[in-house]
């Protein structure tokens, strides 16, 4: 069955880094579009960063755009996001997603299929 494990969160104080990775299996992940969402505490779900299957168109929220980079390995079946100058206001639980092949909206969570678990960063101020 499909499995998209995210790893690499953590606690980070303000303007540091992290990368997370999502490490995806049980489907051909090079045919997929992959994305980043975030949930913080009471709040809904939001988009992050997107990429194509070829790697070469990214999409990015205008909250991280500049300071993150989402980035894939298909040979490795997997997706990273590298966030740099983290705010606090970053601090949220990130989920990977794959894109559904009919998909065109990218930054909507209706149209990506299987989901990771999750890994939180939170970023202190």
């Amino acid at each position: 069955q499909v499995q998209l494990v995210e790893s690499g969160g953590g606690l980070v104080q303000a303007g540091g880094s992290l990368r997370l990775s999502c490490a995806a299996s049980g489907l051909t992940f090079s045919r997929y579009g992959m994305g980043w969402f975030r949930q913080a505490p009471g709040k809904e779900r939001e988009f992050v960063a997107a990429i194509s299957w070829s790697g070469r168109s990214t999409y990015y929220a205008d909250s991280v755009k500049g300071r993150f980079t989402i980035s894939r390995e298909n040979a490795k079946n997997t997706v990273y996001l590298q966030m740099n100058s983290l705010k606090p206001e970053d601090t949220a639980v990130y989920y990977c997603a794959n894109l559904k092949l009919s998909g065109t909206t990218y930054y909507a969570p209706r149209e990506y299929d299987y989901w990771g678990q999750g890994t939180q960063v939170t970023v202190s101020s």
